[in-house]
Order: structure tokens, then C-alpha cells, then sequence
């Protein structure tokens, strides 16, 4: 089954082709400062050069349709009707409390993320932008939305409760929800695969570490604690982002730099992090080689960022009873060596013993710690879009079935 999926934002649309039978991407690109005159669709088709567009894209509506014809190109396309696209799998970042899991999207199901916008006003919108402008040009085919809170729905009340008054959680449903679930869900379920186990028997803790990131504790199949909490501002020293820290300091630097709660959640949002802590970079690239150079503040967020990494994974282990794997994935996750390597430094209480050669060495799938090593760590590199398209694929064919 061919499945196109989306994953639109407030000026863009990222999209793979993926034929779920091969678990192959036909075709991948993105459409890039939409609402723009000067807008950039780049496709690349599978085993084919990479192509690149500029011009006029005022709307999500637009673009998609420019996706579609790129699609069908004769000399850049990989199918040859757009009737070849049997569905659609939109990435939606918020379900609230609504959604436990992917769905066909139905009016009923549109009213609910509408409901939802609330607590993702970000990101909500233009998903439902996507959906809207996929059932214009694709009028006849199913759609499907895959949610990044759904995997951490299964946390339980004292994992994702808030100690404030109950009432508020009751009243703005103010709780913990979690994303990059679908990250999460597709890392741990390919470690149990590498290490021959079943994933119902595992405890895994997860570590997707990007420009944004989050870690997670997968006991036995199910997420029971996630470490990003009510927005994706809670958790690790991220990229701009500050993560945890005392709740009174947001009023304290708000009166002393006379800060609108605008611009305090944009110092929160995008000045902090690594980029705080550096004053220079949040690219952990640019990071590693200040740290080399004997950059001091580099130095403090590179220390910051892995200790924060470090205190998570104890956490979790506590919180599950030891852990049987740790995953890497993610841009830094996957690329730094040297995050993996001093994260699990002195990690030896918990059973980690990395292998210095396989860490440094390791590509695509790949076990970085000695045969004898208790718990396991790996390196894999996330794949959400095909987490989508194979939702997608199982929905859709149910509903042929029924």
C-alpha cells in the first residue's frame, strides 16, 4: 500500500511516499516557507537526484498541491495517477486526552483536535491545515492521524499528575502528556527485535535527542513516565529550550527584566538550553568543537546536558526496577559519540559497560556495549514516518475488512 504522510507546521510540509509492503520512502522532501513568495519545495525520489523548487506558495492548500505534482512528475515523480496514493497519515502532535491511539479521521475526530488547539496552539493549527488541504486534493482516500501523546497515554495517574490543586487538572486538563511518542514507540520496539527478546518482557528506557528531546520509561510494551511534560518545554536541557527548573525563577527574572509573559516564554522556548548556557550555538556539533577549543561556557551546557541525561536514566531505573536497554536516537542521539560515551560513563551500578570501538564505530542499527554488559545500549536511528504509514496501512485495512 502506497501512503503518503504529512507532517505539517505553522510554514511547512514534510512528507515521505512510503510503500508499507517494502517499508521503503518512494519518494521524501519538504516544502519549506509557505505564505512566502520566495517558498522552497525540495524532493527527493528514491534512487534518484534531489530536486529543488522556488516560487510562490501562499497556503498549506497550495503547497500540498505542489507535493502532489512533484509526486507525478515525469522526470522527478514515483507514481503515475495520484489515485496510486491509497491513504494518508497525518502526524498530529496533540490528542490531549481524547486519543490513546491512531485513527481515521472523521468529523468527529476534526471537532476533537479543534477542541484540542488549546493545548497545542502551535502545532494543532497547521496539522489541521494539512488535513484540510489532503481532503481537497485527495477528496476520495482515507486519512489517518498518528498523535505524539498517544504512546504516553498509558502513564499512570502518579506519573503524569501535577502537584497542584487537583481541580486545575480537572478544570484545563493540566497534566503531564508527553511527545515524540511515536519516536519512542518505533526505538523501543526495533531494540527488543536487535536483542532477541520479547518487548512485552523488556524495560527500556529511550533517549530521543535532538535540537528537542525527551527520554522515556518503557516497561513491559507500555510508556509509564516520559520526561516532557504539559508543553515540550519540561524535562532535558534541550537545544533554545531550558527544560526543568524551580518554578519561582520565571517571576523572580520576569520583575527583575520587566518580561510579558510573551517574552518570558520566548526566553524559555527559544534562549535558553544550550544556547543559553553558551551564549555561541545549540547545535551540540558546534558545542562539541568550543568544548574542544576550551570554551568555558560550552564547557557548563555540554556538562549540564549530559548530567541531565545521566539523572533521567537513574531516575527510571528506579522508577521500573533496573533496566534491561538504553536507546540513543535522534540527531545527537545518533551522531554523538561523545554524548553516548559520557552519559554512560560510571554507569557501571547499573550493569552499562560500553564498548569504546563499537560506540565509536556504530552505524544504522547497533549495540554499543560488551557482550557481558547486563544492560544493553543502542544506537538507532528513529524512523516516525514509517510508524505513520504502517498505522495508517493497519487502519485502513480494517476498514476494508469491515
Amino acid at each position: 500500500m502506497k501512503i503518503l504522510v504529512l507532517n505539517c507546521g505553522s510554514s511547512s510540509i514534510k512528507y515521505q511516499l512510503i510503500e508499507t509492503e517494502t517499508e521503503v520512502a518512494l519518494a521524501k522532501g519538504m516544502v519549506e516557507r509557505i505564505g512566502m513568495s520566495s517558498a522552497v519545495l525540495t524532493h527527493k525520489p528514491k534512487d534518484k537526484e534531489k530536486i529543488r523548487i522556488v516560487g510562490e506558495i501562499l497556503d498549506h492548500t497550495i503547497a500540498l498541491e505542489y507535493v502532489i505534482a512533484v509526486l507525478l512528475s515525469k522526470n522527478h515523480g514515483v507514481i503515475s495517477e495520484a489515485s496510486e496514493i491509497e491513504a494518508v497519515g497525518h502526524r498530529v502532535v496533540h490528542g490531549g486526552e481524547t486519543f490513546s491511539g491512531s485513527v481515521l479521521i472523521t468529523d468527529d475526530v476534526l471537532r476533537a483536535l479543534k477542541d484540542n488547539i488549546e493545548l497545542a496552539p502551535l502545532h494543532n493549527p497547521p496539522n489541521l491545515k494539512g488535513i484540510s488541504a489532503a481532503k481537497e486534493h485527495l477528496p476520495n482516500i482515507p486519512q489517518c492521524g498518528i498523535f505524539d501523546t498517544a504512546f504516553h497515554s498509558s502513564m499512570p495517574p502518579h506519573a503524569y499528575l501535577y502537584w497542584i490543586p487537583f481541580k486545575l487538572y480537572k478544570r484545563y486538563k493540566i497534566r503531564r502528556y508527553g511527545f515524540h511518542g511515536t519516536s519512542h514507540r518505533f526505538v523501543s520496539k526495533r531494540a527488543a527485535v536487535l536483542l532477541k527478546k520479547p518487548y512485552e518482557e523488556l524495560k527500556i528506557i529511550t533517549a530521543h535527542l535532538g535540537n528537542g528531546g525527551s527520554m522515556a520509561a518503557i516497561k513491559y510494551g507500555k510508556s509509564i513516565d516520559t520526561s516532557m511534560g504539559f508543553t515540550p518545554l519540561e524535562g532535558l536541557l534541550m537545544g533554545t529550550r531550558s527544560g526543568d527548573l524551580d518554578p519561582s525563577i520565571i517571576p523572580y527574572i520576569m520583575a527583575k527584566e520587566e518580561l510579558s509573559i510573551s517574552d518570558m516564554n520566548t526566553l524559555l522556548n527559544k534562549h535558553s538550553g544550550l544556547v543559553g548556557i553558551s551564549g555561541e550555538s545549540s547545535d551540540m556539533r558546534e558545542i562539541l568543537q568550543a568544548v574542544e577549543e576550551g570554551d568555558k561556557k560550552a564547557k557548563y551546557a555540554y556538562d549540564v546536558y549530559t548530567y541531565r541525561i545521566k539523572k533521567y536514566i537513574g531516575a527510571y531505573a528506579a522508577a521500573m526496577g533496573g533496566a534491561d536497554a538504553i536507546v540513543f536516537t535522534g540527531g545527537i542521539g545518533e551522531n554523538a559519540v561523545q554524548v553516548r560515551a559520557d552519559v554512560c560513563s560510571n554507569m557501571e551500578f547499573l550493569g552499562i559497560k560500553i564498548d569504546t570501538e563499537r560506540n565509536k564505530n556504530a552505524e544504522g542499527d547497533a549495540i554499543i556495549t560488551t557482550d557481558d554488559s547486563d544492560t544493553k545500549v543502542l544506537r538507532i536511528p528513529t524512523n516516525e514516518e514509517l510508524v505513520i504509514a504502517m498505522d495508517t496501512e493497519k487502519i485502513v485495512t480494517e476498514l476494508k475488512d469491515n
